[in-house]
Formats: C-alpha cells, structure tokens, sequence
C-alpha cells in the first residue's frame, strides 16, 4: 500500500476522534456528565442558546463518528464554532491564547477541513454510497 492510500484512513480517525471529543461536551451540557457545566453538575436550560449548542454537539458529534453526512454536519458545525468564538471568546481580547478560544478555534478549522475533504473511507456516508 503506497504512503498516499492511508491518508483517507487518516481523515476517518481524525473524524471519529474529533466526533467524541466534541459529543462530551453536548453531553457535558445536556446530561450533567463530566461534572457538567461549571464543574458541578449543572445543565443547560432547554431552549437555551447553551442548550441548542450541547444538542448539535452531542448530535453531530455522534452523526460524524458514525460518518453520517459528515459535510453538512461538519459545516453546520464550524458554523457553531465561529459563532462560540466571536460571541463569547473574541470579546475578551484578540487572540485565542487570550480570551480562552482555541478550542474554538481548532474545532472550527477542523470542521471546514471535514466539511471540504470529506470524512473518509470509513463511515456510514461510504457504505450509503456503495449501495
């Protein structure tokens, strides 16, 4: 197998990766896990701009582990990050090593890069896609 053949496979772990790391924190803020929000449990208010947050992070999170219209997703996503950033993290200063957004930040690249490239030879969009 050539160098250039795994880079695909790359993409599908760094999808699937990615997918769980951003879930914990929609489930962080829907459910109280991981000490919840603020470290004591405490969940969003349904409705709440919190609240819409944890569910696309918990439900995109899960649709791109599995691989499940991972452009959309991942694009809907970076929206989500750039409006965290810009709304919550910009305000306190300039840069992100500042203001606290360079999980933002990473996330939301990384997202544009899935939303571009797709997510890979792994995952339900490829398995719909053979059929």
């Amino acid at each position: 197998m050539r160098q250039d053949d795994w880079t695909g496979y790359a993409r599908s772990v760094l999808r699937i990766v990615v997918g769980l790391t951003f879930s914990l924190h929609g489930f962080q803020k829907l459910f109280g896990m991981f000490g919840g929000m603020g470290g004591h449990g405490a969940t969003a208010h349904m409705w709440s701009q919190f609240w819409v947050a944890g569910v696309l992070e918990a439900l995109g999170g899960v649709l791109l582990i599995l691989g499940l219209f991972t452009r959309p997703v991942a694009f809907l996503l970076c929206g989500e990050m750039a409006v965290a950033y810009f709304g919550t993290h910009f305000p306190r200063g300039f840069a992100p090593i500042q203001n606290g957004g360079e999980l933002a930040v990473l996330y939301c690249f990384v997202f544009l890069y899935l939303a571009a490239a797709g997510g890979g030879p792994i995952g339900l969009d490829r398995a719909a896609r053979r059929k």
